[in-house]
């Protein structure tokens, strides 16, 4: 038995071993197709990603300087509303964090409100209601340099619908943040500031506020789709 078993283990390593060759399957049509879909599912997901820090560009020069198409004053580059200190009415700290996400048109002046501050007044609460259903996302907001008791007209301000938010900054604080034009002072001018807390304009002294709202409505318009009303 043993040679037979011997016998045949030879006969079985005499034989020539057999390769099979297996075909190689080719490309399929449309394949490349479906890659090149693939990658631009993959790239429209990433600019869709990237669509919120596009905006934000686009909103800061959608009103080109150069083309003297933008009444107010176009800030570049944009300047970050410092962390404070800011102060309510009470003496209380405010996070400054809690000024974003919303447009606001800004006012600084002291708690004394003569006729120009009045006019200023008048002026955010008349841009407001200009415009209409887009009005929930701007906010009205009046800095103050002292601590001195508000003047009749401030305090009014406070009362009105919706009411102008009022809160105590040092003059040093808002100086390096906010900048008036040459040859005029801090209070003579509403600022600007979009919903990151980025001062990016500076609409001028003694305003028209038919040309003042054109500014608005572009800014609005450009940033509908990233900003939203209410913080």
């Amino acid at each position: 038995m043993s040679g037979f078993k011997s016998s045949a283990r030879a006969a079985v390593s005499d034989e020539p071993v057999g390769l099979t060759v297996h075909s190689v399957p080719l490309p399929r049509p449309g394949a490349d197709r479906r890659t090149l879909s693939g990658r631009l599912k993959m790239l429209l997901v990433l600019l869709a990603c990237a669509a919120p820090v596009v905006a934000s560009y686009f909103t800061y020069y959608v009103i080109r300087p150069e083309g003297r198409s933008n009444y107010s004053t176009l800030v570049t580059p944009t300047r970050a509303m410092p962390a404070g200190p800011w102060r309510a009415l009470d003496g209380g700290a405010v996070d400054g964090a809690t000024l974003r996400g919303q447009w606001l048109l800004v006012s600084v002046g002291p708690s004394a409100c003569g006729a120009d501050c009045e006019k200023r007044l008048f002026i955010q609460r008349q841009l407001r209601e200009m415009l209409g259903r887009e009005r929930e996302r701007l906010d009205k907001v009046w800095l103050v340099t002292d601590d001195a008791p508000l003047a009749p007209a401030l305090r009014s301000a406070l009362d009105a619908v919706p009411p102008v938010r009022v809160l105590r900054a040092p003059p040093a604080t808002l100086a390096g943040w906010l900048a008036p034009a040459p040859g005029q002072a801090l209070e003579d001018h509403l600022y600007i500031v979009d919903p990151m807390g980025e001062w990016m304009m500076r609409v001028p002294a003694n305003p028209d506020p038919a040309r003042l709202k054109r500014d608005l409505d572009r800014l609005l318009r450009a940033s509908a789709f990233w900003d939203q009303p209410g913080r």
